[in-house]
């Protein structure tokens, strides 16, 4: 499930749900680094997954999520096996990568209260990526196979604006698309994963062989859920509200 919304509350709410994941999300949402944090901390004590989305794969944005605690980053537009292995770097203190240290001051080794936290960081860390364009698709298999890319995620919102079917995700050949990409991804022993708010659609891409599927967002809930509560009450051609209360 996606968390859009930015809000530790909703966040906790959602983690209670039976969800086996939860995405929060920093590319399309008002959500920084202290309010990511918050819903990291709302969340700790439920029996679900957390990854967090940064907006880019900058490696100092990188660097911040990982020592707030991060432990699965999902990385968005990636496409080419190049761009690819400088993610894995990012999250990879020296000499495998370019991670900075800087464990004394951070939440990640609890303050140094773990003590041998350098030492297993590395494999601690997931990294999905995302491919959502026909460059990414062109590059998958190299990608999926990047050593240390954990899961790849397929976009269908910009695969399909990038195929030249803008807004149409469910456009026959952007799922015929998606579903050939969740079965390379797989022949090449990665997991994984693909946005599908389309029940059908999802369970077709789970057949395909999907590992892990965003079923739904927070915002999206509350907004169909609270235009179908207020059509149940509103009386046929008024759209006024009632201030009588």
């Amino acid at each position: 499930m996606w968390i859009a919304s930015g809000n530790a509350y909703t966040a906790e709410i959602c983690a209670g749900s039976g969800v086996d994941w939860l995405m929060l999300d920093q590319e399309h949402v008002p959500n920084d680094l202290r309010s990511t944090l918050a819903q990291m901390q709302a969340v700790a004590a439920y029996p679900v997954e957390v990854l967090v989305r940064p907006a880019s794969g900058d490696p100092v944005v990188i660097k911040q999520l990982l020592d707030v605690g991060v432990t699965n980053l999902i990385v968005p537009m990636v496409e080419s096996a190049e761009q690819a292995a400088a993610l894995v770097a990012s999250t990879r203190y020296p000499p495998n990568g370019i991670r900075g240290v800087g464990s004394a001051l951070a939440r990640a080794s609890r303050w140094n209260r773990i003590s041998d936290y350098l030492n297993i960081a590395d494999d601690s860390i997931s990294l999905t990526v995302q491919v959502e364009s026909v460059a990414g698709l062109d590059a998958l298999k190299d990608i999926a196979s990047t050593p240390g890319v954990d899961a790849v995620f397929i976009g269908p919102a910009d695969l399909a604006a990038s195929m030249g079917h803008l807004g149409r995700p469910q456009h026959p050949e952007v799922i015929a698309a998606v579903e050939q990409a969740v079965s390379d991804i797989a022949a090449c022993g990665t997991a994984a994963g693909v946005n599908a708010f389309d029940e059908p659609i999802a369970r077709r891409y789970l057949a395909a062989g999907a590992r892990f599927v965003l079923v739904g967002a927070d915002v999206t809930i509350l907004a169909r859920g609270s235009e179908a509560l207020a059509r149940r009450y509103r009386t046929t051609g008024d759209t006024s509200p009632n201030t009588s209360i």
